[in-house]
């Protein structure tokens, strides 16, 4: 090879996603096995139809503890011996509860498999929930949003969902709750949570790994064969709606050196027939290290160390918002920076390099996403949450190659909105508010770190 001449790549290999079997117990309990037989491990992974849009009014945060206490103990084990009896067969449980849906997984190695799932049961089906644990998650919980709340990036978060969404609106606090709505839960609550919302009918079993179809449903049918709990009704509709107006709050933080900046407005559901078009959009706006926002606030400008953008992904509308902290100083010239980029993306098509280069990417990271039965469970509860089609990962690569310059234009006339841009920086108000409200982001208003929003109600 000629020296200084940069190797040409290789062809693109083929990669081909697991086939999935899927199956059904007569409780509603539906079991989903992708046998990947590469190495000797299974992942096993619980995804219930419940999160914290289900949390009852006044008690948000109550879905999160819920998840999160679940390992404090279950059937005749306490937390423990619960922990000891796992790590004597190599595994841990990770739960976790986002918007929509809860879940809980192990992975282990295919030996141990009817073992460490008949302790998985008991944790699903009938935890104990010991209220000095509970209290123990609870008052964690506070101590995190006390700490959020005096660190600018997260108040920063916080903040630009709770000027972002009407007050009474679930989506204007966090997934977690607040300071006063955690502080109301106690076991009693998530007992109830979890009697009214975890049950088989809204439960989907996710097997994937050194496993067949056949072995992982009689495995199922052993250990949820026999849970009866009644299917909680439908979830009752709970309005998200966004203030729509074009403005600038100003999060005093007296004597901040930098400022957190958050710019954007409601963005789309998930389940949306441009989401491709917008993925490959969003990548060449601000998703990429290459993307526009960050080439002109990092490299040309250099007010930043990183700047990016994100459609955050959910069954309802959530927020589109680009993310970065920029000196005191010039705090005003990045949100002018950012607009311009939002403005530029919706004047014209990007160029053919640009889509290449973005749906290359996408669709090159795509197989590295998904080499662990892990990460292939994770995507199956993300089909299964959304309603996706069954091929849907299969045919990933050859739809996310085939977006166009002029999809991706329409995709960002339509989906991103400068009338409604919402810019909330949380910093030295002395410094900032001024020449903020010069630009004329809509109305400024500024406002003291404590005041949260969402409160208003």
């Amino acid at each position: 090879m000629t020296a200084g001449v940069r190797p040409a790549p290789s062809a693109v290999r083929p990669y081909e996603f697991p086939v999935v079997h899927r199956s059904q117990l007569a409780s509603g309990l539906r079991i989903l096995v992708a046998p990947m037989s590469r190495l000797p491990i299974v992942t096993v992974l619980a995804l219930v139809d419940t999160g914290a849009l289900d949390d009852p009014a006044g008690m948000e945060g109550a879905a999160v503890l819920t998840a999160k206490t679940l390992l404090e103990g279950a059937g005749a084990l306490d937390g423990p011996a619960l922990t000891d009896r796992l790590e004597g067969l190599g595994t841990t449980l990770l739960g976790a509860t986002d918007w929509d849906s809860s879940s809980l997984r192990f992975t282990a190695t295919t030996s141990r498999l009817d073992e460490v799932l008949a302790l998985f049961a008991d944790v699903l089906r009938t935890p104990t929930f010991p209220p000095a644990d509970v209290a123990r998650r609870r008052d964690e919980r506070l101590a995190a949003i006390a700490q959020e709340l005096a660190e600018p990036r997260g108040l920063a978060d916080l903040r630009f969902a709770g000027f972002l969404f009407e007050p009474h609106a679930r989506f204007a606090r966090d997934v977690d709750g607040t300071a006063a709505s955690v502080a109301r839960l106690d076991a009693r609550a998530v007992r109830q949570f979890h009697a009214t919302r975890y049950a088989p009918a809204r439960t989907t079993l996710i097997f994937v790994g050194d496993v067949t179809p056949s072995r992982a449903e009689a495995l199922a049918a052993r250990t949820f064969g026999d849970w009866s709990v009644a299917a909680p009704p439908a979830r009752a509709a709970r309005a998200n709606p966004a203030i729509i107006a074009r403005r600038t709050v100003v999060v005093d933080k007296p004597g901040a050196a930098q400022s957190e900046l958050r710019v954007g407005h409601l963005g789309v559901p998930r389940v949306h027939p441009d989401h491709l078009a917008i993925v490959v959009m969003n990548a060449i706006l601000g998703g990429l290290f290459s993307s526009r926002i960050n080439l002109s606030l990092r490299e040309r400008h250099a007010f930043t160390y990183g700047a990016s953008s994100v459609f955050d992904w959910r069954r309802d509308a959530g927020p589109f918002v680009v993310s970065t902290a920029v000196k005191s100083e010039v705090t005003d010239r990045a949100l002018e920076e950012i607009l311009r980029e939002i403005d530029a993306m919706r004047a014209a098509p990007p160029t053919v390099s640009e889509v290449e280069l973005a749906t290359e990417y996408l669709a090159g990271v795509f197989p590295i996403r998904y080499e662990t039965t892990a990460a292939v469970a994770g995507a199956l509860a993300a089909a299964t949450l959304y309603a996706l089609p069954e091929d849907w990962f299969s045919t990933y690569r050859t739809r996310v190659r085939a977006v166009t310059p002029a999809e991706v234009h329409a995709a960002a006339r339509a989906h991103l909105d400068p009338s409604r841009i919402l810019a909330l920086a949380v910093g030295d108000a002395k410094v900032i508010a001024e020449p903020l409200a010069r630009l004329g982001v809509g109305t400024t208003e500024t406002v003291a770190s404590d005041r949260d929003p969402a409160e208003d109600a």
